[in-house]
């Protein structure tokens, strides 16, 4: 049996987009409809991947706004991040923008692996953000992109299943939707 690879993946976005209920929905398997502020949780699950376990370590961090100083910690060792905003909130749209960049600045990097996930698809008379509003952001970051509910247990594991095969598709272990080739 191969080891399982260790993957830290942290979930940023504005507050009460649902970035915790998606993190307990993905580790615990229950939607938590109570909103209690995040300061910062962290979570560990086993998860298989095409055949592959990893130990991903889940990092929930507190809300924040465009004028939150990022914490350094939300750059140390982390594979992937998890941007979220709420598809009934413009503003958390615009912050998770913010945030992007913050993250780049501090990364150092032009590009970071990152999903973008528009949270709360479920609450469709409150939508104000269109997925192709969210598609056209994570284009232009190079960025995977997904929409979710966190009340639906299989969009969370989606996501972080996601995420995971960015990793792996950024280590060169996965072989690309998009260059498969065929062999006649």
């Amino acid at each position: 049996m191969p080891q399982p690879k260790y993957r830290k993946i942290a979930v940023i976005g504005y507050r009460s987009v649902g970035k915790s209920s998606l993190t307990i929905q993905f580790v615990e398997g229950q939607f938590v409809d109570s909103y209690d502020p995040t300061i910062e949780n962290t979570f560990n699950k086993m998860v298989s991947v095409n055949g592959q376990d990893f130990n991903l370590q889940l990092v929930d961090t507190a809300g924040q706004d465009e004028y939150s100083i990022f914490p350094q910690s939300h750059s140390m060792d982390i594979h992937g991040y998890v941007l979220v905003y709420a598809v009934t909130s413009m503003k958390s749209f615009e912050v998770v923008q913010v945030l992007h960049d913050k993250l780049l600045d501090m990364v150092g990097k032009i590009q970071v692996l990152t999903v973008l996930v528009g949270n709360k698809k479920d609450l469709h008379m409150e939508r104000v953000i269109k997925p192709e509003e969210g598609k056209k952001l994570a284009d232009s970051w190079g960025a995977a992109f997904m929409e979710s509910s966190a009340k639906e247990n299989e969009t969370a594991v989606e996501l972080f299943k996601r995420i995971i095969l960015e990793m792996e598709r950024a280590d060169g272990n996965v072989a690309s939707e998009d260059k498969k080739c065929a062999v006649m």
